[in-house]
C-alpha cells in the first residue's frame, strides 16, 4: 500500500509518498480500500508541527488525514453488519492519507448512493465541525443571525447549509468575489466580500442590533471585532486560527505568528458576565471518544442529505502523490469548497 508520511515538520515537500505494509484490522475495526481522502486545514497545521493533538496521539512520523471514503476490504473480529466490497466513508484520527486504512466500525457509515467517493470523503469533518458548533454548542432559534467567517470553505459552506436548515440568517464572509455565488447557493442570506466591502460597517448594517452568533476560524485577525459585534446573550464559537499562518508559504513565519499571538484578545470572565456574552472553543480531534454524539450527528445529517436539505460540497481532486500541491492550494486561500486526494 501507499501512504503519505511526514518525518518532521516543514514545507510542502515534507509530504512524502512511501510504501508501507498492508494494515490488519483489530477487533471492531474495518480495513478500507481508500478511493478518496478529504483534505482539511488541520492537515496543514499538522505538517507544520503545530497541531497539539497530533503530537499527543501520534508524534513523528505521522500520516495526516481525518476522513476517507472507499470499499470494505476486510472485517475485524466482531464486525458482522458490513460486507467486503460495500462502499463506506467516515472519520479517522489521523492516518487518512493512504491507499488503505483501518478504522473503528463505529466511525464508518455507508456511502449514500447519490454520492461519489470524492463527495463522501469531503463530507464528515467539515459537517461534524459545523454541526457541533451550531447544534451541540449553541441553542439556536429560527430568525437569529449568525456570522460565518471563511464562508466559501468546507466548514463555512457546511455551516451555512445547517444554518439555513435551522431557520437562521447566515451572513457569509468571503475574501474574493469569485466565491460569492457559491456562498449564496449554499445558504448565505447575505454575503460580505472583504475584497470590495468594509467588513464591520457592513456587519453593522446587516445586524444593527448585533449578532446572535459568530463562527470564528480566523484567529487574531477578526476575534476582537467578532466578539464586539455580538448582541447581549450572543456567543462566539472558535474552531480555528488560520490567520496566524502566511498564505502560500510552506513554512511557518514565526515573526508573523508571534505578532498574531500577541493580538489575540483576552476575554475576562467578569467583563463577559457584565456584557452577557459567551466564548466557546473546540477541536474536533479531541471529540473521538464521544462516539454516541458523532454517530447521532452523522445519522441526522445523512438523513438531511437524502432528503435534499443538505447537498454535497463542491470538490477539487488531486492525486495522493500531489498532496503537497493540495496543501499549497489550500493555503493560498483561493479554493472553494473541499479538496480531496485520490490514491
Amino acid at each position: 500500500m501507499k501512504l503519505i508520511s511526514i518525518a518532521k515538520p516543514g514545507s510542502f515537500d515534507r509530504l512524502r509518498l512511501v510504501d508501507a505494509p498492508e494494515p490488519k484490522p483489530a477487533p471492531g475495526e474495518v480495513r478500507v480500500n481508500v478511493r478518496a481522502v478529504g483534505v482539511n486545514f488541520a492537515d496543514v497545521v499538522i505538517r507544520l508541527g503545530l497541531y497539539e493533538s497530533a503530537k499527543k496521539y501520534v508524534g513523528w512520523p505521522i500520516t495526516p488525514g481525518f476522513e476517507v471514503s472507499g470499499e470494505v476490504a476486510e472485517l475485524g473480529e466482531g464486525v458482522t453488519d458490513l460486507q467486503v466490497g460495500e462502499r463506506v466513508f467516515g472519520v479517522t484520527r489521523f492516518g487518512g492519507y493512504a491507499s488503505q486504512v483501518c478504522a473503528p466500525r463505529s466511525q464508518l457509515f455507508r456511502v449514500p448512493a447519490a454520492l461519489s467517493h470524492a463527495q463522501a470523503a469531503a463530507f464528515p469533518t467539515v459537517h461534524l465541525t459545523a454541526y457541533y458548533a451550531l447544534r451541540e454548542v449553541l441553542r439556536t432559534r429560527p430568525g437569529q443571525k449568525v456570522l460565518v467567517h471563511s464562508a466559501a470553505g468546507g466548514v463555512g459552506l457546511a455551516a451555512m447549509q445547517l444554518a439555513r436548515a435551522d431557520g437562521l440568517q447566515a451572513i457569509g464572509i468571503i475574501g474574493s468575489s469569485h466565491k460569492r455565488d457559491v456562498a449564496l447557493e449554499y445558504g448565505a442570506a447575505h454575503v460580505i466580500d472583504k475584497s470590495t466591502q468594509a467588513l464591520w460597517p457592513e456587519v453593522e448594517r446587516l445586524a444593527p442590533g448585533g449578532l446572535h452568533y459568530v463562527l470564528e476560524s480566523n484567529g487574531a485577525e477578526t476575534l476582537k471585532q467578532s466578539y464586539r459585534h455580538l448582541r447581549p446573550t450572543g456567543r462566539l464559537v472558535i474552531y480555528g486560527f488560520t490567520s496566524m499562518l502566511s498564505r502560500g508559504r510552506g513554512r511557518p513565519n514565526w515573526l508573523k505568528m508571534a505578532r498574531e499571538f500577541l493580538r489575540i484578545p483576552r476575554f475576562h470572565p467578569l467583563e463577559m458576565v457584565d456584557a452577557n456574552k459567551g466564548v466557546i472553543a473546540f477541536n474536533l480531534s479531541y471529540l473521538f471518544e464521544e462516539q454516541g454524539m458523532l454517530a447521532e450527528s452523522m445519522t441526522r445529517m445523512l438523513g438531511e442529505l437524502e432528503s435534499g436539505v443538505l447537498k454535497p460540497l463542491p470538490v477539487s481532486e488531486f492525486p495522493l502523490s500531489e498532496a503537497g500541491e493540495a496543501h499549497r492550494a489550500l493555503q493560498s486561500g483561493a479554493t472553494v469548497g473541499k479538496l480531496v486526494l485520490v490514491p
